[in-house]
């Protein structure tokens, strides 16, 4: 894969927020758990009542959050392809990102809370984070994060 700075070597590369694949160690993908991966799962397998009152103070919208699932996928691929995340749990990542997919677009447009109350495919996201918390962790029930990461800006 070429990167920008490979075209003009005498460029600094602009830094993303977003972490960097290509020279990643073990030390990076437990990073990459800690930081992304298991604060996005602790808000989809929050308790509803959790979900809502977390998704209404930070005015977050159901698109985001599919952002980010689709981010978080991304990292998984590289973890797995490293050795340093199971199959089984990039395989259920999978799964939270088809349920992502098969919501309607109304649902993806709204404030997420909106489409906490509106949407069935929210309970089996939910059960599905659940499980791979339990797995990698032994416990689903983790403290809400201030934002869902990538810490970026929500409309």
């Amino acid at each position: 894969m070429r990167r920008p700075a490979d075209d003009h070597p005498n460029e600094t590369p602009v830094r993303s927020t977003r972490p960097t694949i290509g020279t990643t160690t073990a030390s990076d993908d437990n990073d990459y758990w800690q930081r992304w991966i298991a604060r996005l799962l602790a808000v989809l397998a929050a308790d509803p009542s959790d979900q809502l009152a977390w998704a209404g103070e930070h005015q977050v919208r159901t698109a985001a959050v599919a952002d980010d699932v689709e981010f978080i996928l991304h990292l998984a691929e590289g973890m797995v392809e490293r050795g340093t995340l199971e199959p089984e749990t990039f395989q259920d990542l999978k799964i939270i990102d088809r349920l992502f997919g098969e919501m309607d677009a109304r649902s993806r447009a709204s404030r997420w809370a909106e489409a906490l109350a509106a949407d069935v495919i929210w309970s089996e996201v939910r059960t599905v984070a659940r499980q791979i918390l339990i797995a990698r962790l032994g416990e689903w029930c983790l403290p809400l994060p201030r934002r869902v990461p990538p810490q970026h800006s929500y409309d």
